[in-house]
């Protein structure tokens, strides 16, 4: 007995449960990953836009060698300069790019957050199709038993003239399908395990049971997708705010110091001044550009509108995916019902039949149809309990919650 706890405990050390494997793969996903760098860029751009308040500073340079010289220019002319410049209004265009990168952030953050529930989701359906492949496994493995010891009874009967051959062979091939069956499903959970792997970030072995808590009564958030539009749509209004910004007056300030210094000049040459502060206010507004700029605020408002199209969409469909959930759930719980009664006949007809097998009295073709309809059933009753699961998942990502915090 010792022995056998010892050789299950790596298998229970190393199981894991559907809550860590979500809460591992919500941070260490390759996707989202990616997208929270994508949302550090777009921080960026807001630090980039705010920092256009502030004055700018500039410095330069420049040296001019006249080859001949001439009376009244020096043959050598140096000169340095700082310049500090400001805008002292701009149409808002600041303002709005501003507003605009906010906007950009918020949609990326929910892009984020859409990518997170919808990878729960996709975890969660790979994990109990797992496991109802594994019951099915299981189902299959208990049938090859059965299977196993009626051909070698049959085949002892056979021996002795009691059974014919074609009761053996019928027997041997209903066990060599079944044997085919479990290579099936193996290979089926192996795909899906690696499948799951990929999605939470690291490989997969053993699974725990678990189970997602069933819907009460929930408040629903409106979904991630369409909050990604509504902050787009509002990234375009500031940006058309931007473009038409183009329309109003543009005022600046900059003040300009040079310096000078002369070289290779001779007595005809007036030095000239040797530093120098140029102050200069400008003040610029456009005319006319024959509608460059409002067609193109027009071209941007019109994408608003297709933003807003989407949105009415989207809005419609999470209500009518919300009211399939539900009904998913309703239907699930209908078939749990039909396949627990299914399963407790069809091992009660298998028991009878099984009797009467080995009495003589019913053929091998009635046995196997009754194995075959038992195990089908215990595949069946399984798969609905692990669907329920699913459907209960679904309703909580429809509602645009996180499933994990759904999780028993």
């Amino acid at each position: 007995m010792k022995r056998l706890l010892f050789l299950a405990l790596p298998a229970l050390m190393y199981a894991e449960g559907l809550k860590s494997l979500l809460d591992f793969a919500v941070t260490q996903n390759n996707i989202v990953v990616s997208k929270i760098l994508i949302e550090q860029s777009k921080m960026k751009d807001i630090e980039s836009s705010q920092g256009v308040y502030y004055p700018t500073i500039d410095a330069g340079a420049f040296y001019q060698n006249l080859n001949s010289r001439t009376p009244g220019f020096a043959g050598d002319v140096y000169s340095g300069y700082v310049k500090v410049g400001v805008d002292l209004y701009d149409g808002g265009r600041k303002k709005s790019t501003i507003e605009k990168n906010k906007a950009l952030l918020e949609a990326s953050k929910y892009d984020t957050y859409a990518y997170k529930k919808s990878l729960q989701l996709q975890i969660v359906q790979d994990f109990f199709n797992i496991q109802s492949a594994k019951e099915s496994l299981k189902a299959l493995k208990e049938k090859n038993e059965q299977l196993k010891a009626e051909v070698y009874r049959v085949r002892k009967f056979y021996e002795v003239g009691s059974a014919t051959k074609d009761d053996v062979d019928r027997l041997q091939a209903a066990l060599s399908n079944n044997t085919y069956l479990i290579d099936t499903i193996k290979f089926q959970i192996h795909s899906l395990k690696r499948v799951m792997s990929l999605k939470i970030g690291k490989k997969v072995s053993t699974l725990e049971d678990t189970q997602i808590q069933e819907p009460l009564s929930i408040e629903k958030n409106r979904s991630d997708e369409i909050n990604v539009l509504k902050e787009q749509a509002k990234s375009l209004q500031y940006t058309a705010n931007s473009v038409n910004s183009a329309y109003k007056p543009q005022v600046r300030f900059e003040d300009t110091f040079n310096l000078y210094d002369y070289g290779r000049s001779d007595v005809t040459h007036f030095d000239g001044v040797n530093h120098q502060n140029k102050l200069m206010l400008s003040f610029n507004i456009r005319l006319f550009d024959n509608g460059v700029v409002s067609k193109k605020k027009e071209s941007i408002i019109i994408q608003k509108m297709a933003l807003q199209k989407q949105i009415k969409q989207l809005e419609d469909a999470q209500d009518i995916n919300l009211e399939l959930a539900l009904s998913k759930i309703k239907t699930i719980k209908a078939q749990i019902k039909s396949a627990k009664s299914s399963l407790t006949s069809a091992n009660s007809a298998y028991i009878t039949i099984s009797q009467k097998f080995k009495a003589g009295i019913v053929d091998n073709v009635t046995y196997l149809d009754a194995l075959s309809v038992k195990t089908n059933s215990k595949s069946l009753y399984q798969k609905a309990l692990n669907d329920i699961q699913i459907a209960y998942a679904s309703y909580y990502y429809y509602l645009n919650k996180n499933i994990k915090d759904y999780i028993k």
